[in-house]
């Protein structure tokens, strides 16, 4: 039996299957590319801490409405004050993973359409992707005079470097195909258009049907793997932002000059 649990948010849906224990968590701003405010980054925070709590909820789907994207990173009308010293800065986007908030159950990104910069803060945070063959991924903040730290530590712990690096200093000139995210490690599984959602309730139904104790002890021993080189790197991430980013004003000069033309490989 499934049940729809939108708890009154505006940028989220929340649809739970009592009978496979699958949860399918859907970034809802479809005209906004689903692109996350400051509301939706409170709201996801919430909603992984409820699941905590929720014994019915034994895995998680994680996508994004529409066909055009998965997500695209935090929403640029967002306002988001900085202190003034370069030791400190606030990231939106810091705890709007399930990791984050310390949820310890699977959790299965499904992708569809574009997956870019902050995207990543939950890519990062799954435990597996499934892409359909339309989804593309690409990283665009040098382009903008914005340093991708917390972005390219998340994909560091799922890709080969030279892959890592080549799709943060590319930018917006290149996005990287579902293929061959396959074949890089960020994907691990390609569907036919519009199936990714799909599969990725199959994995996850069979994930819920096992003994939920196994089945975290397990998601926990596998983040434990690399948890140590993961908290150093992002430790210096916000000062890396703060350093190297550009005044938001010489920002938006970028953004309003953005071309359009793009390589997908």
């Amino acid at each position: 039996m499934s049940t729809s649990k939108p708890c009154g948010r505006r940028g989220l849906r929340t649809a739970v299957d009592k009978d496979t224990g699958v949860a399918v968590l859907t970034l809802d701003r479809p005209e906004r590319l689903n692109a996350i405010d400051l509301d939706m980054a409170a709201e996801l925070a919430a909603v992984w801490r409820e699941f905590r709590f929720d014994d019915t909820v034994r895995a998680v789907v994680l996508t994004g409405a529409g066909e055009r994207a998965f997500c695209t990173g935090l929403d640029r009308s967002a306002e988001v004050p900085q202190p003034s010293s370069p030791l400190m800065v606030d990231d939106p986007l810091i705890a709007i993973g399930p990791k984050a908030n310390d949820l310890w159950k699977p959790v299965v990104v499904a992708v569809n359409g574009m997956a870019c910069g902050g995207a990543f803060y939950l890519i990062g945070e799954a435990e597996f992707v499934v892409a359909d063959e339309t989804a593309t991924f690409f990283d665009p903040h040098t382009t903008y005079g914005m340093v991708s730290a917390y972005e390219s530590i998340h994909l560091a712990q799922r890709m080969p470097f030279g892959e890592v690096a080549r799709m943060a200093l590319m930018g917006t000139a290149e996005r990287v195909s579902a293929r061959r995210a396959y074949e890089v490690g960020l994907v691990s599984e390609v569907t036919a258009p519009g199936e990714a959602l799909a599969a990725a309730v199959r994995c996850a139904s069979v994930i819920a049907s096992y003994p939920a104790e196994a089945v975290q002890g397990t998601v926990r021993a596998c983040w434990a793997a690399q948890e140590a080189s993961r908290a150093q790197a992002l430790a210096h991430a916000g000062h890396l932002v703060s350093l190297g980013n550009l005044p938001p004003e010489r920002q938006a000069e970028l953004f309003s000059a953005r071309r359009p033309d793009f390589r997908t490989r």
